[in-house]
């Protein structure tokens, strides 16, 4: 990193204030704007659907768009949660426990959702998930998660795997994405949803 660079952002940082967050430097940063601007082009493809477009299939076979939006928007529940319990907090769901994918019978539940519901799902998880990923410090990016399905993942591997997502969740949608878009280093990355765990986006 640059002198330059440094510069700037410390003027940037005095700019915005002691009240402003910051990735932390153990960060893995790429990711993290993979998963960012992932998170702008989903919101923009699914700005693009009329709330009855919502209905019609996806590219994921045997998935409305409505499916592809539940999946999409319980992940970033999921993983937030547990950025969550790294930190020491508490998980939301009553039963305490800590899950890496949301289960099917969940999606297919938030997938019933009225069509505004459904997007300001997408929309206060995506916060969500940012707002854990800002507080982390750098000693929780070299934690491993471990679920309560036995699965584990390490923090600084989950922007990646939301990336891949996202992008390729935001192409599922068939509403004008196109997997030219998104970051070449994800075109090859399966789509892990819940239910689909070997597709590619088409």
């Amino acid at each position: 990193m640059s002198a330059a660079l440094d510069e700037a952002r410390e003027a940037l940082r005095a700019r915005q204030g002691a009240g402003a967050r910051y990735d932390a430097t153990a960060a893995p940063a790429e990711a993290l704007s993979w998963a960012r601007l992932g998170t702008a082009y989903f919101a923009r493809m699914l700005s693009h659907l009329a709330d009855p477009e919502l209905e019609a299939p996806s590219a994921i076979a045997g998935w409305s768009r409505r499916h592809v939006i539940a999946a999409v928007a319980l992940e970033a529940r999921r993983l937030a949660e547990a950025v969550g319990s790294v930190r020491g907090l508490p998980p939301a769901e009553e039963e305490g426990l800590v899950l890496l994918e949301p289960p099917l019978a969940d999606i297919r539940l938030a997938a019933t959702l009225p069509a505004q519901a459904l997007r300001h799902l997408v929309e206060h998880a995506a916060i969500h998930l940012d707002v854990e990923w800002r507080d982390a410090g750098n000693a929780h990016w070299g934690a491993v998660v471990s679920d309560a399905a036995g699965q584990r993942l390490a923090v600084a591997d989950m922007p990646r795997r939301r990336a891949a997502t996202l992008w390729h969740g935001a192409v599922a949608l068939r509403s004008g994405g196109r997997a030219a878009d998104m970051p070449a280093a994800l075109r090859g990355e399966a789509l892990r949803l819940v239910g689909c765990p070997d597709l590619l986006a088409r």
